[in-house]
């Protein structure tokens, strides 16, 4: 287990350098007081700091790992599972696997990889108070995937400036939908907006 000694003017100022260090959260560590900070002869002649150690209990990055292990062990599948913490997120990106078997983790329209993302979500934020974001990823799909919804967009924007009538793109999720109202936001004579219901809810594209 990670653990750091750190000395400090205050107990809790030594736990939040802990914290910082180890990119943990309070509800994951173990935290073991060595020295009470105390004020010397006329308060400030020996004065003594706070010294404390906190030890990771609960590694997030572990757990999500460990998940993915098991999960690619249920589907057959050979691969390797990288998560990396980067503050209130978690990248997942997952590597050395087949083509055969990276489009059974993507699904259709990455739907799987969604899925996924979903489940890991549910098991990493179960009883926290502070939420992590986790987002999954392999060999680059969610920027290629992004990319294509953009040209996509302006192709149907271009559509909508020459013939005046509105679009309704397949169902897709929020965040293919975020993907295509940031990219016409600003694109003159066209305005975007969504409709129906999960998990049929599409982006309509009309002239203004």
């Amino acid at each position: 287990m990670r653990s750091v000694l750190k000395v400090s003017k205050t107990v809790d100022d030594a736990v939040k350098d802990a914290l910082e260090e180890l990119d943990s959260d309070k509800e994951d560590v173990q935290i073991e007081i060595l020295t009470e900070p105390s004020k010397g002869f006329l308060g400030f002649i020996g004065n003594k700091d706070a010294k404390v150690k906190v030890t990771v209990t609960n590694d997030p990055v572990e757990s999500i790992e460990n998940f993915m292990n098991m999960l690619f062990n249920k589907m057959n599948i050979k691969a390797k599972c990288i998560a990396e913490r980067k503050g209130r997120n978690i990248n997942v990106n997952i590597t050395d696997i087949s083509s055969t078997d990276m489009g059974i983790i993507i699904g259709k329209r990455g739907n799987t990889l969604d899925a996924i993302q979903y489940l890991l979500s549910l098991f990493i934020n179960r009883k926290r108070e502070n939420y992590i974001k986790v987002l999954v990823d392999t060999k680059g799909y969610r920027k290629k995937r992004e990319e294509t919804l953009i040209r996509l967009a302006n192709k149907m924007a271009q559509k909508v400036q020459y013939t005046k009538d509105s679009i309704r793109l397949e169902p897709m999720n929020p965040y293919e939908r975020r993907i295509i109202h940031s990219a016409l936001q600003n694109v003159e004579g066209v305005s975007t907006h969504s409709e129906g219901e999960e998990p049929y809810r599409r982006v309509i594209i009309e002239a203004k």
